[in-house]
């Protein structure tokens, strides 16, 4: 019989090496250079050589900043749409592909997971598509089936993130529902056997029996969805580019406008480093709460 070798210790770090300073290259490398250069006046195309040093003056200017507060509510507002379409839906509809009136389970997880595999900026056009105010299929929709007017979607300010929210969670409904999948795919099916017996309903097994006991797959769908949702960008810049005027702007977005369209790397880096903190402090929240909501769920 083959016995297993343990590796020696150089060659574990060897293999790591590589993907580790990727990864610090990728992600801790341009954080830094955010942080370096937030911290500096480097605008209209200047060189960074002649940047000029001015403090803690462009956090003062980001705090007193309307726009990247408006930006930051839509943020929050994708994460809400988004936690409840996207990991809702998917735990709703992965408990109905799960019961016992449910067939072709293996068709669901195809074609749900679908979606999630096509890029964002395609997401966007397509939905834009959708959405057109003269051409669009919702439009024939509500004029031929309903007997409406046409309606100008995605230039309604008051609705605008609403509308910019629905293609997101369509794309990935079907990426949480695999996840969730396999996470009550683990759970004993004896335990939902003597839930039924004792009288337990579907609604009372999926809340006090399901979700407890995947409470920890469903803090990283929390942490991925929130993660996501806030740093925003691909597919709303594709259908309104932050219009109509800021309606529809999000951090990442102001950020790419300050940064690039407006040649203020200076700012954009400390727009930069906005985003990843109030990041930080959303997921840290949302976890929390969510934390000490299924742990109430179990008592």
């Amino acid at each position: 019989m083959l016995q297993s070798v343990k590796p020696r210790r150089w060659v574990v770090v060897l293999y790591l090496l590589i993907p580790v300073a990727l990864f610090i290259f990728a992600v801790f490398v341009p954080l830094l250079t955010a942080l370096y250069f937030s911290f500096f006046e480097w605008k209209n195309g200047q060189s960074i050589y002649t940047a000029t040093f001015n403090g803690i003056a462009n956090y003062a200017q980001l705090i007193a900043d309307p726009t990247f507060w408006l930006s930051f509510g839509n943020n929050i507002y994708l994460v809400v749409a988004c936690i409840i379409g996207q990991i809702g839906l998917a735990f709703v509809l992965v408990l109905f592909a799960n019961s016992k009136l449910a067939v072709g389970k293996a068709v669901h997880r195809t074609f749900g997971f679908f979606p999630s595999t096509i890029s964002a900026v395609c997401i966007g056009l397509i939905w834009s598509i959708i959405f057109h105010s003269k051409y669009g299929l919702l439009n024939w929709f509500v004029v031929n089936v309903l007997g409406g007017t046409k309606q100008a979607w995605l230039g309604d300010s008051a609705h605008v993130m609403l509308y910019v929210s629905i293609p997101l969670i369509w794309q990935f409904i079907g990426y949480y529902m695999v996840i969730l999948f396999s996470a009550i795919a683990g759970i004993d099916q004896q335990i939902f056997e003597s839930a039924e017996i004792d009288g337990a309903n579907g609604f009372q097994t999926a809340i006090h029996i399901t979700l407890p006991m995947i409470r920890s797959t469903m803090l990283v769908c929390l942490t991925l969805c929130v993660a996501g949702n806030m740093k925003a960008f691909d597919s709303i810049w594709t259908m309104t580019a932050g219009g109509p005027g800021y309606a529809s702007y999000v951090m990442a977005l102001y950020g790419y406008t300050v940064s690039f369209q407006q040649s203020n790397m200076g700012y954009g880096s400390t727009i930069s480093i906005g985003i990843f903190v109030l990041s930080l402090a959303v997921i840290g929240g949302s976890r929390l709460l969510v934390n000490r909501m299924t742990r109430g769920l179990e008592e």
